[in-house]
């Protein structure tokens, strides 16, 4: 299975691109993991442009289109979701790339349920195939990258994290 793996920061140390990382680090070849970490680098949404959209859109179209599976990581700012994810989303609502496909949400921190639940009921919008029981959640927030890197090494976390892949390529493939 391909997934693709977008996180909703802008932060180059964010330690939800962390967490995604590792699962494509751990994904071996079993899966492959593609990390989309470049939401900073889309424009603010306009319907204005959806027709032609800028190219930075059409990377992250085709990524998705290309993708059995989307794996969503991220934030919490202010209780919401980040400004620069919902942004993304919004490109997206009106393209045929994400209609039925799978979705899934990780995360990286001990706390977000405000957030979680409105990208819960954002994504379950935006695809049919939003799926809200499966889900991982390892607590980084506020570690090093040395530390992120020797929690996510653990035995507990990489089987949690082979038992999400698993149970996402499945789902995606019972359509």
């Amino acid at each position: 299975m391909k997934f693709l793996a977008i996180s909703g920061s802008a932060r180059r140390a964010s330690t939800n691109t962390a967490l995604l990382r590792a699962l494509q680090a751990m994904a071996g070849s079993a899966h492959t993991v593609l990390v989309y970490d470049r939401i900073a680098e889309l424009p603010v949404f306009s319907p204005d442009l959806e027709l032609d959209p800028p190219p930075a859109v059409s990377v992250l179209a085709k990524a998705i289109a290309d993708a059995d599976g989307l794996i969503v990581a991220s934030p919490e700012y202010i209780r919401s979701i980040p400004g620069g994810l919902k942004n993304a989303i919004d490109w997206l609502v009106s393209r045929e790339e994400v209609v039925g496909k799978p979705i899934v949400l990780a995360h990286a921190s001990h706390r977000g349920d405000d957030m979680l639940c409105q990208l819960r009921s954002v994504l379950a919008t935006l695809s049919e195939r939003f799926n809200e029981e499966l889900f991982l959640r390892i607590p980084l927030m506020k570690l090093s990258p040395e530390e992120i890197a020797k929690q996510v090494s653990g035995r507990r976390h990489q089987e949690d994290m082979r038992a999400f892949l698993g149970a996402f390529a499945r789902y995606c493939g019972s359509a």
